[in-house]
């Protein structure tokens, strides 16, 4: 009877006993795969970010160049915003992933280049697409 009080055991049990072994191997292959789509992720927004960072600083770097050539009295308001926004952008911690205000930071830069195609009368259009990405007046 102790024979088969033990077989009924390991029949409940076992239950019990698959329960953790498919929890732990489904728990081992989505950290896996959670590693992997989380670092095809990351790239994917950092290169967004990053592309449209870069589109900033080439526009502001030719308007930068524009201002200089043909500045005039009242083009001093228009070279301060365009010097805060290269400012912005030189201090962005590209290479900081863990950074606390980096969408703060990336906001306030969008909101710079805003402020600056309005007083240069430009109506950007950033798109980011399968093709590449840019900026388009």
């Amino acid at each position: 009877m102790a024979g088969s009080q033990d077989m009924f055991d390991a029949i409940v049990m076992a239950d019990e006993r698959f329960h953790g072994q498919g929890y732990q191997e489904g728990y081992e292959e989505g950290s896996s795969l959670g590693i992997i789509e989380g670092r095809q992720h990351g790239a994917l927004h950092g290169a967004k970010i990053g592309s449209e960072i870069g589109c900033y600083q080439g526009f502001a770097f030719a308007w930068k160049y524009l201002l200089l050539s043909y500045t005039t009295k009242k083009d001093s308001k228009k070279m301060k915003v365009l010097e805060s926004l290269i400012g912005m952008i030189q201090k962005f911690p590209y290479d900081d992933p863990t950074y606390d205000k980096l969408h703060e930071d990336l906001d306030k830069i969008r909101g710079k280049f805003k402020q600056l195609c309005s007083l240069l009368n430009v109506q950007p259009d950033f798109k980011i697409s399968t093709e590449g990405s840019g900026l388009s007046f």
